[in-house]
């Protein structure tokens, strides 16, 4: 029996919540309904689901709110939905713990692929398998350091997943690409606007204080891990690169 991944809609238009809903569960998920902050606070404190898809602008709390008081006790996925687009509020979301951001409108394969993209690199078995032909495996190696040392940071392009001192690190989208990038050449200082080209898929609409959200984020999800270990160096006035001094 496939036990489906169950993913929490928290969206109090009902037409928009009725479409996701259908979206979804065409593609393998299982899907329950929240139209309030309140209910799907009570609902995430007991059910576990692989994922949550969060409006921001709730009846009774802004999304962000929700998702702050989620955070500390859960890690669920975060994607939130919004009609607003601003710098100011994907840089508020990326600070509070969302894994992505999707604004309205937007198609709902592009919602589902989403989806899937944030539940393989938090948990790669959760998502319903792909139909297609089967690829060969790619075994995930460590990066290259000076003078061929490695580092614990090993980038898997086949799952889009990332392991720091051996534990998958749940990132966004966006980590995932900034992570990848700095990790391919451990020291090389990469400024803002070039780490804004690599992990943005519009990088000419984004700003530099996104990169630092990014990597706010990033740090924290390194600490729960390793907390003494500084892995991303800041290198003011010019950017952010990855530590050669893992000992």
């Amino acid at each position: 029996m496939v036990i489906r991944p169950r993913i929490l809609v928290v969206e109090d238009e009902p037409s928009i919540a009725d479409t996701l809903q259908y979206s979804l569960e065409s593609e393998g998920f299982a899907v329950q309904i929240s139209g309030t902050g309140a209910s799907a606070l009570e609902i995430l404190g007991q059910e576990e689901f692989a994922l949550v898809v969060l409006d921001i602008g709730l009846p009774d709390m802004t999304g962000f709110e929700v998702c702050r008081q989620v955070r500390t006790s859960k890690n669920v996925p975060v994607i939130f939905l919004t009609a607003r687009s601003s710098e100011v509020d994907r840089v508020v979301g990326l600070e509070i713990g969302g894994d992505d951001y999707l604004c309205k409108p937007f198609s709902p394969r592009e919602l589902t692929a989403r989806v899937r993209a944030v539940l393989r690199r938090t948990q790669p078995q959760a998502a319903p398998a792909a139909t297609g032909p089967i690829q060969a495996q790619v075994t995930p190696q460590p990066q290259a350091g000076p003078l061929g040392a490695t580092t614990p940071v090993v980038v898997d392009e086949t799952r889009c997943q990332i392991r720091y001192f051996g534990e998958v690190l749940p990132l966004s989208r966006y980590e995932y690409r900034l992570l990848q990038t700095l990790a391919r050449h451990p020291g090389r200082v990469f400024s803002r606007s070039q780490l804004m080209e690599h992990a943005s898929d519009e990088p000419d609409a984004a700003m530099e204080r996104t990169v630092d959200a990014h990597v706010k984020s990033l740090r924290a999800k390194m600490k729960l891990i390793r907390e003494e270990v500084e892995a991303i160096v800041t290198h003011r006035g010019m950017g952010y690169s990855l530590t050669e001094a893992w000992s």
